[in-house]
This record gives C-alpha cells, sequence and structure tokens, in this order.
C-alpha cells in the first residue's frame, strides 16, 4: 500500500482494486486463469497506473492511456521499480479515452477500466459508447464516477449549508483542486450501460467515512487499525444504505457473449 498518499487516495485506490478483483474472478473462466491465459486490459485515464501495475503483477497485459504527461511520466516512474516480468505487461500511451476507437478495433480488451474519467466529460454516453466498441464479447466495464446521488453530503457534513441545498438539484461542483466537475447518478448509468450492450453486474459505493478527511492526510500508522479501516469502508460499500451515499461509485458492467 506504500505510494498511495493520503488515506481518501488509498482508500478509493485499495476498495477499487478490490471490488475489481472479485468481479474478475466471479466472471471470467477460472480454468483460463488457473493456466496463466492472460486478460487483455485498457486503462483509459491511468493516472499514476495505480490499477494498471497491480494488474500486470496479477498477470494481465494492460495497456494505460492517459492525455496528462506528468501522470504519465510518474505512471512511467512507479513501472520502473517494478520487476522486468511485471514491466513488459504494461505498455503506456499519451491519449485521450474518446479516440481509442482510432488505435484499437472492436473487441480488443477483456477488461476497460474508466476511473475517475467521467467527471471531467460534459457528459458520460459518448465516452462509454466509444469504450463499448473496443469491449470484446464477454468482457467487463469498470466505471469509477462521482456520486450524484450524494453531492450534497461532502457540503452538508463540512456545515456549507448553502452548498448542500444547491447540491440537490445540481450534478456539477467544484472539486477539492478548484475545478468544475460533473456527477454522475446511478439509475441514469445504468440505463446507458444497458443501452451499449454492457449491462450492469454489480455496483459498489467507495469512500463513504473517508470523504471528509484531509487530502494529504496520512493512513494510520498503525497496520491493524488501517486493516479495519479498509474492512469498515468495503463493508459499507457494499452494503445499502451505506453505499449509496459514498462520495464515488463503481459500477461493472459485463457485456453478453
Amino acid at each position: 500500500m506504500s505510494g498511495l498518499g493520503g488515506v481518501r487516495n488509498l482508500v478509493r485506490q485499495e476498495l477499487v482494486a478490490r471490488q475489481l478483483a472479485e468481479q474478475i474472478t466471479e466472471h471470467f473462466d477460472p480454468a483460463d486463469r488457473a493456466e496463466g491465459i492472460p486478460l487483455r486490459v485498457l486503462d483509459v485515464g491511468c493516472g499514476e497506473g495505480t490499477q494498471a501495475v497491480r494488474l500486470a503483477r496479477a498477470g494481465h497485459l494492460v495497456t494505460g492511456l492517459d492525455p496528462n504527461p506528468v501522470s504519465l511520466g510518474a505512471a512511467q516512474a512507479a513501472l520502473a521499480v517494478e520487476p522486468p516480468e511485471v514491466r513488459q505487461r504494461i505498455s503506456l500511451l499519451t491519449g485521450e479515452g474518446g479516440d481509442c476507437g482510432r488505435w484499437f478495433g472492436p473487441g480488443s480488451f477483456d477488461v476497460v477500466l474508466c476511473h475517475g474519467v467521467l467527471m471531467y466529460m460534459p457528459e458520460s454516453e459518448p465516452m462509454l459508447a466509444s469504450l463499448a466498441r473496443v469491449l470484446a464479447p464477454g468482457g467487463m466495464l469498470s466505471v469509477v464516477v462521482r456520486n450524484g446521488d450524494a453531492l450534497a453530503m461532502r457540503p452538508g457534513c463540512g456545515g456549507d449549508w448553502s452548498g448542500a441545498i444547491e447540491a440537490f438539484s445540481n450534478e456539477r461542483y467544484t472539486n477539492r483542486m478548484g475545478q468544475q466537475t460533473r456527477a454522475d447518478r446511478l439509475e441514469p448509468l445504468t440505463r446507458t450501460l444497458a443501452e451499449i450492450a454492457v449491462p450492469l453486474r454489480r455496483w459498489y459505493g467507495v469512500r463513504v467515512f473517508t470523504d471528509q478527511t484531509p487530502d494529504h492526510e496520512p493512513p494510520p500508522a498503525d497496520g491493524r487499525q488501517l486493516m479495519q479501516l479498509l474492512d469498515a469502508e468495503e463493508r459499507a460499500g457494499r452494503t445499502d444504505p451505506y453505499r449509496a451515499v459514498a462520495a464515488l461509485l463503481h459500477l461493472v458492467g459485463t457485456r453478453p457473449g
């Protein structure tokens, strides 16, 4: 878990990794996994490469795509300390997810990740449709978005009552970096996934209890306490009504076939 920064990012990355590993294990043929047949993974908006490296460590072939050279530089640095067998499983490319159809043919990937990207898009549908086109039959699409049904939680818990009231009827918000961004709601996203033939398989909440934590607050130094924190967040992310008010939603859809 080293190198994940503050507790908020650690919770996000650890929970998404656990949830994704669970869905991969349940969905894909265990005989293929036992024989070491790798999945072809596209990580759109791969950032610093946290999930890409984890999946490569698990034996999968990963293509990371990001338009930000600073993020890609950090991903390259993270990859540089990995063993050669992990490094050779990852390719890092500069580009936007909406353009992936230009580089990759239909059905090129078994798993497509789109984590923390849709919040910067004017709308979700075009990006999701583009990603669905490169997803193979039987493939899996993993999407992490800001939870539009819980936008009032952050300002409300912070005592910003006017901000909380405004959030009830607004999908736009200003993130902690001061950027104007957009949230998505579970029900419309579920409809979109059905329309692009990647119907929702499972959804989780991410960061129920720790969303108010300052960005750079370190994780608990006590390992037992840290595991309890992660286990509490993981359980909340699977349990109603807690998961519905998580800061982030993790949706997993699968293509028939």
